[in-house]
């Protein structure tokens, strides 16, 4: 596949020219010198960073982790990766985190614009330490239920 340009380049990966371009100017791509043709032809290394670029951003790296992640590719430094995708991992876990936060908060004003009146709605007042609610359990005992009250804390942020 040696020779290529920049359209096919492109296509053959599923990226636009533009793409292509934009990865040059970030200095995640070379430019190659222009060929006889006038055209600049594209190599089958340049193909494959293009591959690792894309696959790369599908993992989430950003361009900037990407870039420095290159030279470890390029040299087959599998250490320097695997250091790179954990510190990935443990941000993808701590945005998790964040995300399961927001949804207790939003689950919570939703509850209370549902249940509660209409001021306690409008408030928003999810800057507060969270809120807790009484939560009935029931224990059942051979013949009796015994009902006890639990306070429960609704939004824990988890370590």
């Amino acid at each position: 596949m040696a020779g290529l340009t920049i359209g096919k380049l492109a296509a053959a990966e599923g990226v636009g020219v533009e793409t292509v371009r934009y990865y040059q100017r970030r200095g995640l791509l070379g430019q190659p010198e222009r060929r006889g043709s006038g055209y600049r032809e594209y190599s089958e290394a340049d193909r494959s960073r293009l591959v690792f670029i894309r696959r790369a951003r599908r993992l989430g790296f950003t361009l900037a982790e990407i870039g420095e992640l290159l030279g470890p590719a390029e040299a087959n430094s599998a250490a320097e990766i695997a250091r790179a995708a954990q510190t990935k991992l443990a941000a993808v876990d701590e945005h998790l985190r964040e995300l399961e936060l927001l949804r207790c908060r939003l689950r919570r004003l939703l509850h209370v614009c549902e249940h509660g009146d209409g001021q306690d709605c409008a408030a928003l007042q999810l800057g507060e330490p969270a809120q807790t609610d009484t939560v009935q359990t029931e224990t059942v005992q051979t013949d009796t239920v015994q009902t006890d009250t639990v306070q429960t804390d609704t939004c824990r942020r988890t370590a």
